[in-house]
């Protein structure tokens, strides 16, 4: 089994080197790490009194692996989670915060067990989490990770500036796509053709 350092530098595999896209709600972002967190956290890496572009810029890979372990895996307590599903719901974390968890949650009650859908980690959503991969050890990461493939399509579909991260130029899979579907297993991935009638109402 991975450990959680391992899982964390592919996260930063997959979210890449530093980039500050318009469309980006999470605005300038280095290995995943966006200034906002930055600025949480009081990273003021370059000492110049501000948090800004420039402690982004400096940002190192084994800096961005510490702030995600830290931050994003024990703090929302995803240690918790039973194991085959916290490398999806660390790498959904990252992505997009406590969404990571009130899809987990969602899902949770669409197989009727009870929990609140707050994206907080507490005990009836770890005991909730726990039974449902008793009751489906072999579907309940497949299950969400199809989830978060879902998400991703929805809020696309929402906020048409996000659309780039969901489909490619040439109509295939964007990253967000290809990104759950890391976690899917390879029969339940959405062929070509599938992906792009699901998006085929797209301006």
């Amino acid at each position: 089994m991975q450990t959680v350092t391992q899982i964390a530098q592919e996260i930063i595999a997959r979210e890449g080197g530093y980039v500050n896209d318009a469309d980006d709600p999470g605005g300038s972002t280095k290995y995943g790490v966006t200034i906002h967190t930055m600025r949480r956290l009081g990273l003021d890496l370059t000492q110049d009194g501000r948090v800004d572009d420039g402690d982004v810029r400096v940002l190192t890979r084994a800096h961005a692996v510490s702030i995600f372990v830290e931050h994003y895996f024990r703090a929302p307590r995803i240690d918790r989670l039973p194991a085959p599903l916290q490398a999806s719901v660390f790498d959904m974390y990252v992505n997009s915060g406590a969404n990571a968890v009130k899809i987990l949650q969602r899902l949770l009650i669409e197989m009727r067990i009870t929990v609140t859908v707050d994206g907080v980690i507490g005990p009836e959503t770890i005991a909730a989490a726990k039974q449902a991969m008793q009751a489906a050890p072999d579907h309940l990461v497949d299950a969400y990770g199809i989830a978060r493939r879902a998400y991703y399509y929805d809020l696309a579909e929402r906020r048409p500036a996000s659309r780039k991260y969901a489909r490619r130029r040439d109509g295939g899979k964007g990253g967000w796509i290809r990104r759950a579907e890391d976690f899917v297993s390879a029969r339940y991935h959405l062929t070509d053709a599938e992906h792009r009638a699901r998006v085929a109402k797209w301006v």
